[in-house]
């Protein structure tokens, strides 16, 4: 995809003005760093970070019957949860490759609010209408609704600041209104830390970011982009579509088996999990913290006692921990305490195997 075919977010303006650099992910141009990824980072981790992430999808799922619908075809159960609450969740094919990971809104019985990967939504939305009843509608509201991320020890202090809720468990959601703009207002994030996420209207969007930035800087943190978004997410085992999970890695080599339903009759691609699951894995996502100087990277063949054994998934320097850590899928006979080697460029990298998250996780 050339430049000019990259989809620009509702606060593009604003990022140039803030000297963002830039780089294209899902079809979007979107701010990779501001004044550098660790320098981001650490802000998320020690005090506030802000991100636009408005290229992820949105869509709805309405009519009669919308929670059940989507029960029935998404992996998680909506039963456990009820109107108020959000949900991780996946959207399998038939063979049990993950076609798209995505978050589930429960408003109503009859309204669910999906945020999928923004290269999936078209995809996911026309999976999802393809099998919906009559009586339900799906609708890709992918320009509608902005996403601005406020992640970190101090996010609560940069909404109380603004007059917005911040008194909601996590995975709890909340509409609300800010200077007259509606704003759905959400206990969940990227990053391992507490944090919230906003939906404004795509259009209201630029004056709710212009304000967040004077608090979030007030507060002592930064503006961040989708370079530090990576690594704090790759420090707590979070997948990323097309990384650790894809139409080739399913929930089950994924140890994402928390976010499937099986109790439930049915979803898609059911009973290739429930044989995958029930014969083993073939290989299983772990985490990799290196032994030595270096830095592991997405793709990268990891051995164990001389012969083959995984590929790395994603890699990065981790600032929290300064050492370089990645995932992978590796054989299900290596278990978090053995030593492996990655092949970075043709240089062993010894690694120890290690169960994610690298780093505790402070969502709550």
């Amino acid at each position: 995809m050339s430049d000019a075919e990259l989809k620009q977010g509702p606060l593009h303006g604003v990022h140039v003005e803030l000297g963002a650099k830039f780089a294209p992910f899902g079809g979007w141009e979107m701010p990779v760093s501001y004044a550098g990824t660790v320098a981001e980072h650490t802000a998320v981790r020690e005090s506030v970070g802000l991100f636009d992430v408005s290229h992820l999808g949105k869509a709805t799922v309405r009519g009669a019957g919308a929670a059940e619908f989507v029960n029935s075809a998404l992996t998680n159960d909506l039963g456990r949860i009820g109107p108020g609450r959000a949900q991780y969740t996946l959207c399998c094919a038939t063979d049990g490759g993950v076609v798209d990971d995505l978050i589930a809104y429960f408003v109503r019985d009859d309204e669910i609010f999906l945020v999928p990967n923004a290269a999936n939504t078209a995809t996911v939305v026309e999976l999802l209408a393809a099998a919906a009843p009559p009586a339900i509608t799906v609708t890709d509201e992918h320009r509608d609704y902005a996403v601005l991320a406020v992640q970190g020890p101090q996010s609560t202090q940069v909404l109380d600041a603004l007059g917005l809720p911040t008194d909601l468990s996590f995975m709890a959601f909340t509409d609300a209104d800010w200077n007259g703009q509606p704003v759905r207002v959400c206990r969940t994030g990227y990053t391992g830390e507490h944090g919230y996420e906003l939906l404004p209207r795509w259009a209201g969007a630029e004056e709710l970011f212009r304000a967040l930035v004077e608090q979030v800087r007030a507060a002592g943190g930064a503006v961040a982009g989708l370079g530090a978004r990576d690594t704090l997410r790759t420090e707590m085992g979070y997948p990323l579509h097309g990384h650790e999970l894809s139409t080739e890695i399913t929930p089950v080599q994924a140890r994402a088996s928390w976010a499937v339903g099986w109790a439930k009759p049915d979803f898609w691609g059911k009973a290739a999990l429930e044989a995958e699951r029930a014969a083993g894995a073939r290989r299983i996502l772990l985490g990799l913290e290196a032994l030595d100087r270096g830095i592991p990277r997405e793709n990268q063949t990891v051995r164990h006692d001389g012969r083959e054994a995984g590929v790395t998934t994603s890699g990065t320097f981790s600032p929290t921990k300064q050492i370089g850590i990645a995932l992978a899928l590796l054989d299900p006979a290596i278990t978090p305490g053995s030593e492996v080697e990655v092949d970075v460029r043709g240089r062993a990298l010894r690694c120890t195997v290690v169960r994610p998250p690298f780093v505790k996780p402070r969502t709550s």
